[in-house]
């Protein structure tokens, strides 16, 4: 029996973007999804797929590092579940990636470009419709672009509706989007390319073979499990949030009555009304 495979599952993500095996998938991806002038035709992995590092630890943080022929590196990365930092996380490991390429003493034009590429399951960016939102450093006011060296591209996947596929990139979407719910022996004809069969082909793989499977089982139990930890974590966020704001509601609902109290009893006083004044105290 053939089991259905989610390719959004970081083992299994990664199996599809970051083996040496598949690398021409990854590249297909990346022109796909950042259509450069010149199309990457070359691609060395930086930390190929290896299924030891999911079993050894079932928390790693899970990316594709990959660097092209001109120098420029990629970091793609998949997120299920977004937290508050995660602006402050895609950052941080695109800035490492950014410094690691120098050591003291070396020229800063020894640095080339890191485009980073996060898959959200989640939307970070909820009152806006596109599908792909590309971050540079930009001067708003005078339409300038400090470096080409940093570029941030966010894939959030819900906000993708249409069951028409117009490019490549969309083909990619619908993949890591309804994957989980495709029949990979049966699969719609928007994923009858060869790019697409080979990515079915690692599903295949972690279905019917019974290690993968296990090692998918496992990654999959611990995603959810890492998710519902961050899902308690800010419902309780939210809770406490919302006590604040009743307690502090109810300290100014407070101050407002005992505002209007004072306003009373001087404007009693001022008439010569002590005596209520002394009662109402």
């Amino acid at each position: 029996m053939k089991h259905k495979i989610n390719p959004t599952v970081d083992c299994v993500f990664k199996a599809i973007l970051g083996s040496e095996e598949n690398k021409n998938l990854l590249i297909h991806f990346l022109n796909a999804v950042l259509e450069p002038d010149s199309l990457i035709k070359e691609i060395v992995l930086n930390n190929p797929y290896n299924e030891r590092d999911f079993v050894a630890d079932k928390l790693t943080i899970v990316d594709v590092k990959a660097t092209d022929g001109d120098g420029c590196h990629y970091q793609i990365e998949i997120q299920l579940v977004l937290h508050p930092a995660i602006s402050a996380r895609i950052l941080y490991t695109w800035s490492s990636i950014y410094h690691s390429q120098i050591s003291k003493g070396d020229d800063f034009d020894k640095l080339k470009p890191v485009i980073s590429i996060w898959i959200l399951n989640e939307n970070l960016f909820d009152n806006v419709d596109e599908v792909h939102l590309p971050f540079v450093l930009y001067n708003q006011k005078n339409q300038l672009i400090l470096s080409d060296d940093i570029k941030i591209h966010l894939l959030q996947l819900p906000k993708w509706q249409s069951d028409e596929v117009k490019n490549e990139k969309e083909r990619w979407i619908y993949l890591f989007k309804e994957g989980k719910n495709v029949d990979v022996d049966e699969p719609p004809e928007v994923l009858c390319t060869d790019e697409m069969r080979q990515a079915m082909e690692t599903l295949d793989r972690f279905s019917e073979n019974a290690d993968n499977y296990l090692l998918y089982q496992n990654r999959l139990e611990a995603t959810l499990l890492e998710n519902t930890y961050l899902h308690g974590m800010e419902k309780l966020k939210r809770e406490k949030e919302q006590e604040r704001r009743e307690k502090e509601q109810e300290r100014r609902e407070k101050e407002q009555l005992q505002a209007k109290l004072d306003s009373l009893l001087l404007q009693l006083k001022e008439k010569g009304m002590d005596d209520v004044v002394a009662k109402i105290s």
